[in-house]
């Protein structure tokens, strides 16, 4: 990635507000320091849609086991509002997918699809199989102390994962302005086919310790090493990315009209 995304503000892609695109900093005149991007959004939705078109406008031909896809490296999202009840992901994703991540996060069962890997959930719960519960260390740490930086987890196990590295591979939770936020780290995400279920279950991890500690949710951020879309997924995102904008200016429309309505109605009645 080169310049494009210094400075940049556009348009929401579902023209409801703005998406910002920050530029990741400057080191005087290093090209390599102007690498990545970061964009702000109000939901996970709208998190995986802006992603995925800043992918399809400026991502770079690369491939992943053979596979040709796009890839933009850098790239952070930095979700407000981070409510894993999306409508526009409920609407757009595919079901199978957010079924197929929901399982990977709550079953303990190996993933067949990954290799017989060991999943999330068991990574999460059960770390390397010796019983240690990593989300009840994160509600101690927090607990104990109000101000740590350090409820830090993980789902690498390099002792025993050689053949498969699991995408999300730190997940760095903290209490700020009296509100629960979580950092995530992952090396690779594909916002073609499986971004969209791991920004509901990272959501959803998210309210769930929140609400263990009786705080609102705070904001949900995912640096992303290499962000991608696979060549067969590419039509498919264009197409959703499209019908998403379409119903966004359906609904902006309908509330202006009936903001029109009301302000008429109230000259009317003042007139009266």
């Amino acid at each position: 990635m080169a310049d494009w995304a210094e400075g940049l503000r556009q348009e929401s892609v579902l023209g409801a507000g703005t998406t910002t695109f920050r530029e990741a900093g400057s080191l005087g005149a290093s090209k390599s320091a102007r690498r990545g991007v970061t964009v702000a959004t109000a939901s996970i939705g709208d998190a995986w849609l802006e992603v995925a078109n800043v992918i399809l406008t400026h991502g770079t031909p690369s491939t992943f086991g053979g596979l040709p896809l796009l890839e933009c490296d850098l790239v952070t999202l930095d979700v407000q509002y981070p409510n894993p009840d999306d409508p526009i992901i409920a609407e757009h994703a595919s079901q199978e997918w957010l079924a197929w991540m929901r399982s990977n996060f709550t079953d303990y069962c190996r993933v067949r699809e990954l290799g017989d890997a060991r999943s999330y959930a068991s990574r999460l719960f059960d770390y390397m199989g010796s019983g240690r519960n990593q989300i009840a260390a994160v509600l101690e740490t927090l607990r104990r102390d109000a101000h740590a930086s350090y409820a830090t987890i993980t789902t690498f196990e390099p002792l025993t994962d050689v053949s498969y590295i699991p995408c999300v591979s730190l997940l760095d939770f903290w209490l700020r302005s009296g509100s629960l936020e979580l950092v995530v780290y992952a090396h690779s995400i594909d916002f073609g086919k499986k971004g969209f279920g791991n920004l509901v279950q990272l959501a959803e991890l998210q309210r769930d310790v929140a609400s263990e500690l009786n705080v609102p949710v705070g904001p949900l951020v995912m640096i992303v090493k290499s962000a991608t879309i696979y060549q067969t997924e590419l039509s498919l995102m264009s197409e959703i990315i499209s019908s998403a904008r379409r119903a966004g200016k359906k609904a902006t429309s309908a509330s202006e009209h009936r903001s029109g309505c009301h302000t008429e109605q109230a000259r009317l009645d003042h007139e009266c």
